[in-house]
């Protein structure tokens, strides 16, 4: 005799002890993921296909969904789509979200386990601005304020941030040769910086080593999202610390947390809204 196969029902990931309540809201609150889901209206049809549910009981809750306004009945089949209570809903969960906190939970632990400085960057115009900093509880250490602007080309986060960029954005962005120079070992030409970032592509994180100060040192990863590098994180501290056994001890720390971060969907929401406001890469202006 042939085998008919179940299909998988809303509630099937509901505890046995779940009550009546509970079950109507959890059976609600998946039609609404289900609408979100599609470009088109789903019928009473499809929705009992997708659910396993009785049309009695997707009736049911369809209108209790209508009536509040989270769905909207589009003809006679009938078929719904989402209601503009939705919206409502999105519109707070988007004003209530703000990267700085949400981005701290990842850096303070980050900054405790290395014993270094972690920051996240983004590229606003030419610049790196430093969206979040989690200092590590010791008197020595690399500081710097929430807010804080930096150059591109010689620091860790600045070069994660160019790598990710075509040939003709990274001249958009970076200042004429010779680039501003701070250390001895400042890259301060296309040529150089070109090769670092070659670099930088091909191992997956960035060095500023005593680039931008004597004395620190910093290793960067990206954060990808949407296949793009929307933001870096990095630690910097003391280059005495930044041994190359060191070195790959925080890149593969910084691996984990990156990808942590881009799998949250409060971080990613958050940070695609930031990416909003940031300016966009222009040449910066030569004095005279």
């Amino acid at each position: 005799m042939a085998r008919t196969t179940r299909q998988a029902s809303v509630d099937d990931a509901r505890p046995a002890s779940a009550n009546y309540h509970a079950n109507a809201l959890a059976r609600g609150l998946a039609l609404l993921e289900m609408l979100a889901a599609e470009p088109e209206p789903l019928t009473l049809g499809e929705f009992s296909d997708r659910t396993a549910l009785p049309k009695s009981t997707l009736v049911r809750l369809l209108a209790v969904l209508a009536e509040m306004d989270y769905v909207v009945r589009v003809d006679e089949r009938p078929a719904y789509r989402l209601g503009h209570k939705v919206q409502g809903l999105a519109a707070a969960y988007v004003s209530n979200l703000d990267l700085t906190v949400v981005a701290e939970a990842y850096l303070q632990p980050v900054a405790l386990s290395t014993g270094q400085t972690a920051n996240l960057g983004v590229l606003d115009g030419d610049q790196v601005l430093h969206i979040c900093v989690a200092e590590p509880d010791r008197p020595l250490r690399f500081t710097t304020n929430l807010g804080a602007r930096d150059h591109t080309h010689c620091t860790g986060l600045g070069k994660v941030l160019l790598a990710g960029l075509t040939d003709e954005q990274r001249a958009a962005v970076l200042p004429a040769e010779p680039f501003p120079s701070f250390t001895e070992h400042t890259l301060t030409t296309q040529a150089d910086l070109r090769k670092d970032l070659d670099r930088v592509n091909r191992r997956g994180f960035a060095l500023d080593d005593n680039e931008r100060s004597t004395g620190l040192r910093c290793v960067a990863v990206p954060i990808t999202i949407d296949d793009r590098c929307l933001a870096a994180v990095s630690v910097s501290g003391p280059a005495g610390e930044f041994t190359g056994a060191r070195q790959q001890e925080y890149v593969a720390v910084l691996d984990r947390v990156a990808k942590s971060m881009a799998a949250d969907p409060d971080f990613a929401t958050a940070l695609r809204i930031v990416h909003r406001s940031l300016r966009p890469a222009v040449k910066p202006t030569v004095s005279a």
